[in-house]
């Protein structure tokens, strides 16, 4: 299964957890897989089905141009990366 980091702002959903297996053939897979574990981590995450403007992903070290439909391999490394906005 593909270890996912969980970034610092959605850890409250997580319980503080900030890595967990998941498994998925794509981004969006493994981010239902999440919601299953932790009920409204999709919701932070999407939007429809799409990442949320301010969401990128990381598979494996590269920022991942397809967001979603990214294809995750069964070792890979996924982080997520939310945008922070302020002045």
């Amino acid at each position: 299964m593909a270890v996912v980091f969980i970034p610092t702002l959605l850890r409250p959903l997580s319980g503080g957890v900030d890595r967990v297996e998941a498994s998925g053939q794509s981004v969006r897979d493994v981010i239902e897989n999440l919601e299953s574990l932790y009920p409204g981590m999709r919701d932070r995450l999407m939007d429809g089905g799409r990442l949320r403007p301010n969401v990128s992903v990381a598979v494996d070290g590269e920022v991942c141009p397809m967001g979603a439909l990214e294809p995750v391999g069964p070792a890979s490394e996924i982080h997520f990366v939310t945008a922070i906005s302020g002045g």
